[in-house]
Formats: structure tokens, C-alpha cells, sequence
């Protein structure tokens, strides 16, 4: 519910940002630690690597179940328990990195993944579209889903 420019403008300083950040990581841990970049992973004991599809489904899941968990907390007909939004949204980001980091390393944010993916390089940066179209993807299924199932008119 923001303008164009102001959602354009939040996105460009979201990635200079996390440019930043994995500029200070760099300086701080050196440009060869991974910088936190996001990466396919390998499946436990097998050690067969997530595809390029079952890494994008992750994401995107992934993305859909916490934006569903941002709008239920932050909803207006949410009523007094509104007040704990900030501990559901930072208890279920924890849950989904930790279901997430075993196949993408988890993104749920395309800021958070280009940053350190520019100063990585490798498959950081080769697989940098996957951490970028999976939360656009499951942004919008989750605001999608939040209109079939919201109840603006209950709070009337």
C-alpha cells in the first residue's frame, strides 16, 4: 500500500544496502568466505545437488509462508494480538531459514541475496535469478492468497 516510487526507492537502497554490508563482510572475514551468498546446496547423506527447480519451489514456498506470516500479524483486524507481530515475523523468518538453508541457503529477500552474489561471483552470481524470481513469485502468491482469505469488511 505504498506509491510506485516509494516501493522503487525502498527495493534500490534494499540492495545498496546489502552491498554494503557484504562490502563489510568482505573487509571483515575476506572476499573468499562466501559472504553469506546464497547457493543450491547438496541433499544430506546423498550428496545429490538441489536443481535448478526444486531450488526456485524452496524459495518461492518459503517466500509465501512468511509474507502470509508478515500480513496475518500485521493485519488491522488482528486486534490486540497485533502487538506480538514482531515476535511472529521473527520466530517464523528463524523457522524458515532453518527449513530453507539445507537446499538454497534460504533468500526470502532478493536484497539480501544480490549483495553478497556481486562480491562472490561463481554460482553466487549464476544463481543469483533464482533468489530474485522465487520471492517475487512467492510475494505475490502470497498477497494473492491474503485477499481470498483477509477479511477487510470484518472489522467494520
Amino acid at each position: 500500500k505504498i506509491s510506485a516510487k516509494d516501493c522503487g526507492m525502498y527495493m534500490i537502497f534494499q540492495i545498496i544496502g546489502a552491498i554494503i554490508a557484504a562490502g563489510a563482510l568482505c573487509a571483515l572475514a575476506g572476499c573468499d568466505s562466501g559472504l553469506g551468498a546464497n547457493a543450491l546446496q547438496k541433499l544430506g547423506d546423498t550428496g545429490a545437488p538441489i536443481t535448478l527447480t526444486q531450488g526456485l519451489l524452496a524459495e518461492i514456498l518459503l517466500t509465501m509462508i512468511f509474507v502470509l506470516v508478515v500480513l496475518g500479524a500485521t493485519s488491522k483486524t488482528n486486534g490486540a494480538t497485533n502487538n506480538l507481530a514482531g515476535l511472529a515475523i521473527g520466530l517464523s523468518l528463524i523457522l524458515i531459514h532453518l527449513v530453507g538453508i539445507h537446499y538454497t541457503g534460504t533468500s526470502v529477500n532478493p536484497a539480501r541475496s544480490i549483495g553478497p552474489a556481486l562480491l562472490a561471483g561463481g554460482d553466487a552470481l549464476n544463481q543469483l535469478w533464482i533468489f530474485i524470481v522465487g520471492p517475487f513469485v512467492g510475494g505475490a502468491l502470497a498477497a494473492g492468497i491474503w485477499k481470498l482469505i483477509s477479511c477487510d469488511k470484518c472489522a467494520e
